[in-house]
């Protein structure tokens, strides 16, 4: 019993850590004890592959410091144009660690930021809550993962990486991400409920396959 004390002392202490050099973790995430991929900010260019469609898409994916992550994907939505589908993903109430999606299609973007600004403590905290914003005239995604990762998908990377340029992101295709070693997801009982609020001010639904490529 001594030892598990011993160890639940270490791992608490450990979950507190929410800074790494000058890189700060929002509370949804931590990377496991050893801390197997040391956070920082930055993106990486990468090809998206689909053997079984034979898809290949460009990807950025991001790391973003807590203190500009929610304002960064926001500005990161612009390019997809003035009307967007959303999925909302959640792991609330998942043993096996799967998402459920629900979809919501054709919403005025500044609708959609409105909203998501009412819920931005849900979204940059909650370890079990993604989104993920779809472009309807060209297929263009941006993702706020459940680990606070912003991911896009797009032919044309061009736009997006000029606002991560624009925003003191540096390109580094040699940097790890956090999902790349161990880590540990948190999340709080009130964000549940709120996952639920967001869902009802949405509108989302049971999705329909949907694919944008």
């Amino acid at each position: 019993m001594q030892g598990a004390d011993v160890n639940s002392k270490t791992l608490a202490a450990h979950l507190r850590v929410d800074q790494y050099g000058d890189f700060r973790l929002t509370e949804a995430v931590r990377p496991a004890p050893g801390v197997p991929v040391v956070p920082r900010q930055g993106y990486r260019r990468e090809i998206y592959r689909d053997g079984k469609a034979d898809l290949r898409v460009p990807v950025l994916a991001c790391s973003v410091s807590r203190e500009s992550l929610f304002d960064l994907f926001l500005t990161l939505l612009e390019p997809l144009g003035p009307v967007v589908d959303v999925v909302l993903e959640t792991s609330h109430e998942s043993e096996s660690g799967s998402h459920h999606d629900l979809f919501r299609e054709r919403i005025d973007l500044p609708v959609l930021a409105s909203h998501l600004y009412d819920f931005e403590d849900l979204l940059l905290n909650d370890g079990c809550t993604g989104v993920a914003v779809i472009g309807v005239n060209g297929p263009m995604e941006v993702q706020f993962d459940e680990h606070k990762l912003l991911i896009v998908y797009a032919r044309d990377l061009a736009p997006f990486e000029t606002i991560l340029k624009e925003a003191g992101l540096a390109r580094d295709d040699s940097m790890k991400l956090i999902t790349e070693g161990e880590h540990l997801h948190t999340t709080e009982p009130h964000f549940a409920a709120d996952f639920e609020q967001l869902c009802y001010r949405l509108a989302v639904g049971e999705p329909a396959e949907h694919a944008n490529w």
